[in-house]
């Protein structure tokens, strides 16, 4: 999701079985397949403020309504709110006809049987399945059934780093192994300057990095079945290794464990941190004041130093799905409006707007999206980026093992020991949690 927004997975978690049994959606604005009067959308807030979204997509839904006699209804809805206000359309049947989802919500909210699957014929009626990038389709819906919705916006995680400092602390190349991270973040991390950030009070950012470790040793999370496995070798490994940052290696400063609302971007804009892990940071370093040539982005580091499939994934698949609630009495309309969204135009103007990376090959392939950090972005997604899991209690699942990294990094911050049998006794409680 964009810039690691911290949605209420938990309030998710506690209306699916609401929700299976009242799924609805569709709109009370007179649209129909007969008379495709109106459509009502959803966006969710991708710029700096409601009113620049209004800004950035009015003329786009103009353009839309020329083309096809469609008016769209617009309301650009907060991230705090947005999932709660879905829960409740899909348990009234009184919500828009199209609407903007976080792609980690996917699965879950497939299994409310809401949203519109989006089988062959559905696909073809936007262009095709293969217009889009795979890992950004993976990213919409449980493996083996048609995806509960369509990419629109694709992100991904980088390595940001400020040059000034690697210069200060001789370090001449950003790491491309965790070992060579480490290494750079305790030649930097001294008089009140730290080597990496982190969001330890971010329980979708503790997921996102702690995913992305877990590949890197071998551990999904879940199994072939869906079920738990976060006590595994590998998962605790994975979270110990990002804990460690802090509790052993000392390149995380320990006030980053109460960090929720993107401040560690903000401590690296102010040159108190050398490097931090975040999805498409430019537009932000820029409105704080930082100039192109004061940073660099590379791949977050993997084991070999050279990113790919499998243990060598960096990445999770970042990004914004667009959804159609089922029972929408104007289907027809709201295909029509989904592919023109997702047409090369749309694509390339929206995405490089948001700063964004499009989920649609052609318009990926533009010139727009060349700039050095797009590029790491772009080559991730299409290289070295595995989705989240794609199980119907995926929100659950930040939800618990979110709070348990977040609680081990209050005992970094604090002193406290962080040994495997620390972390395993936390995760362990975070998979009975899953299971009640």
């Amino acid at each position: 999701m964009r810039h690691v927004r911290a949605a209420s997975a938990a309030t998710l978690a506690l209306a699916i079985a609401a929700a299976a049994t009242g799924c609805g959606g569709g709109t009370t604005s007179g649209g129909s397949n007969e008379s495709p009067k109106t459509l009502t959308y959803w966006a969710s807030n991708q710029g700096p403020s409601i009113e620049a979204d209004k800004e950035i997509l009015t003329p786009e839904l103009k353009k839309f309504e020329k083309e096809t006699g469609i008016k769209v209804k617009l309301e650009v809805v907060p991230w705090a709110d947005l999932l709660n206000r879905i829960l409740a359309a899909t348990s009234s049947g009184q919500g828009p006809d199209v609407l903007n989802i976080g792609n980690t919500w996917s699965a879950s909210l497939q299994a409310t049987g809401a949203l519109l699957p989006w089988d062959e014929k559905n696909f073809e009626a936007i262009g095709g399945r293969d217009r889009f990038v795979d890992s950004a389709v993976a990213s919409a819906g449980k493996e083996g059934e048609p995806p509960a919705a369509v990419p629109l916006y694709s992100l991904a995680y980088a390595l940001y780093y400020n040059k000034k400092m690697f210069a200060e602390a001789g370090v001449e190349k950003p790491p491309a192994t965790w070992d060579e991270l480490v290494a750079a973040g305790k030649k930097i991390s001294k008089d009140g300057k730290w080597g990496l950030g982190a969001e330890g009070g971010n329980l979708s950012n503790n997921i996102h990095q702690t995913f992305v470790l877990g590949q890197q040793h071998g551990a999904d999370f879940f199994d072939k079945d869906g079920k738990a496995t976060f006590t595994s070798d590998g998962a605790v490994a994975a979270v110990k290794q990002y804990i460690d940052f802090m509790a052993e290696d000392k390149i995380i400063a320990p006030g980053n464990a109460e960090y929720a609302q993107n401040q560690s971007l903000t401590d690296f804009a102010k040159g108190k941190t050398a490097m931090v892990l975040w999805q498409a940071a430019a537009s932000t370093f820029a409105a704080q004041g930082m100039k192109p040539e004061d940073w660099g982005a590379a791949p977050v580091p993997v084991p070999s130093g050279v990113p790919g499939a499998g243990k060598q994934t960096n990445s999770m698949v970042a990004g914004i799905n667009m959804a159609v609630f089922k029972n929408t009495k104007n289907i027809d309309g709201a295909k029509k409006f989904v592919k023109f969204m997702t047409s090369d135009a749309e694509q390339k103007l929206l995405n490089q707007t948001y700063g964004s990376i499009p989920p649609v090959k052609a318009a990926q392939a533009d010139a727009a999206f060349g700039a050095p950090d797009l590029k790491v972005l772009r080559d991730t997604l299409a290289t070295s980026a595995a989705p989240l899991p794609q199980v119907p209690n995926e929100s659950q699942f930040e939800t618990a093992v979110g709070t348990a990294v977040k609680e081990l990094w209050a005992d970094a911050a604090a002193g406290r020991p962080v040994t495997e049998e620390s972390v395993k006794a936390r995760l362990e409680k975070a998979q009975q949690t899953m299971q009640q």
